[in-house]
């Protein structure tokens, strides 16, 4: 019988005739690949899930124009198409455009928004609406607004619009030569009092009180406990009809696929693009708690890794120990019938590392289906198994298991065969 054939015959004698410690050994190892596989799996997958779940709560970027782009009317249709098509480009993103103009209801000043209301819905999932969202001849407006105005849904309301209210000439005049010094100088006035005390001939004008306008049908109230609650929403096309031309977005929030490094790297190359002619800027308020709440979970996982790389260090150590003193008497027969210590050595660590590399790829299977139940308890969606953090995981198990395994060994490497053969 040459070496190697008799190397591998002890190998498994040892291994067969102590099942009892073998399979502790395994069970270490198996447990500690089960809850690192398992933890590693979900770090990875989680925070990518987890954004995409945070991507119903709201957009993480917005873009506005540029300061260069300012006052050209906002953000036309072939603007928009470009940076979507940027953004998309390399990320999944949901966007919505958002056009605002200021209008009068009941002789208040309010703030319209034109919207598309399906993408709009889709972009912001986390709005409490209820009833309908806008349509032809209908708006939805925010709670606050409802309250104010003392209206419900099927209510009805008449809007106005003014573009002295918005800052500029009235779209009708703008297109007519014939405008007169005195209509000139009255616009001047509107636009240089307080919006709450317009003044003609030292007297309150009357005109604050106008309640002229177009009649909208309240379709359904929005409730989300923000700045949204103090805007009405009506469609695209009802702002162009109420407030005339085709100005463009004021703001076109997105909702991109990415997090962290990556949506900074974004922003900063939209910033950085001269043909964009836009602004980009992230939402603090959902991309801080997207990223805390990932590093939270990123330090937790190192921290129980950490835990559990020690226990199992511990109890495989602790078992191939066991061996080892069980063995104590072979070990110095073997030293005196001139067995050398690298020999004994390399079979107690070839030992360790098939521990190792059983106890891992079981490990790793049932860390698989560990973190498959977790996720789809949690997120209710699967994930895909891992395999180059499998192999990983293998690997890790049995340099762990080898690793454990040092300390004994040169114990055993150590044994005096005279003082055994003596005590026999």
């Amino acid at each position: 019988m040459n070496n190697r054939r008799m190397f591998i015959t002890m190998l498994f004698g040892a291994v067969f005739r102590r099942r009892s410690r073998a399979a502790m050994a395994v069970i270490a190892v198996l447990v500690g690949a089960t809850t690192l596989f398992a933890l590693a799996s979900i770090c990875i997958a989680v925070p990518q899930q987890m954004n995409e779940e945070m991507r119903a709560y709201g957009a993480n970027l917005i873009v506005t124009p540029s300061e260069t782009a300012e006052g050209n009317g906002g953000l036309d249709a072939d603007t928009v198409q470009n940076v979507t098509a940027l953004i998309s480009g390399e990320y999944g993103a949901k966007s919505a455009s958002y056009r605002y103009e200021s209008v009068r209801i009941n002789s208040a000043p309010y703030t319209l928004a034109g919207i598309d209301p399906t993408a709009v819905k889709q972009l912001n999932q986390h709005w409490n609406v209820t009833g309908d969202w806008p349509a032809a001849g209908n708006v939805m407006v925010g709670r606050d607004v409802a309250d104010a105005l003392g209206v419900g849904i099927g209510s009805r309301i008449t809007i106005g619009y003014r573009a002295s209210d918005n800052g500029s000439t009235d779209t009708a005049s703008d297109a007519t030569s014939g405008d007169t010094e005195e209509d000139t100088q009255e616009s001047t006035e509107e636009t240089s009092g307080h919006s709450s005390a317009h003044m003609h001939d030292g007297r309150v004008s009357s005109d604050i009180m106008e309640t002229s306008g177009t009649e909208f049908r309240v379709s359904g109230i929005v409730d989300t406990g923000g700045s949204e609650d103090e805007i009405v929403y009506a469609t695209n096309a009802d702002l162009s009809k109420l407030a005339g031309g085709e100005r463009g977005a004021d703001v076109v929030e997105y909702s991109v696929n990415a997090f962290g490094s990556d949506l900074d790297a974004l922003v900063k190359s939209l910033n950085k693009n001269p043909n964009t002619g836009v602004k980009a800027q992230t939402v603090t308020k959902i991309t801080s708690s997207d990223t805390r709440i990932i590093t939270m979970l990123q330090t937790l996982f190192w921290i129980v890794s950490l835990v559990v790389l020690v226990l199992t260090l511990v109890g495989v150590g602790t078992t191939i120990s066991s061996i080892v003193s069980q063995r104590r008497n072979e070990i110095g027969l073997r030293k005196a019938l001139g067995a050398p210590s690298r020999a004994i050595g390399a079979e107690f660590y070839v030992e360790s590392g098939v521990y190792g590399l059983v106890g891992g790829l079981a490990g790793t299977a049932i860390g698989y289906a560990l973190a498959r139940v977790l996720c789809q308890a949690v997120f209710e969606r699967a994930i895909g198994f891992n395999w180059p953090l499998g192999l990983a995981s293998a690997t890790l198990s049995v340099l762990l298991a080898v690793a454990a395994s040092v300390p004994p060994v040169r114990r055993a490497t150590r044994i005096d065969p005279a003082v055994v053969l003596r005590e026999e």
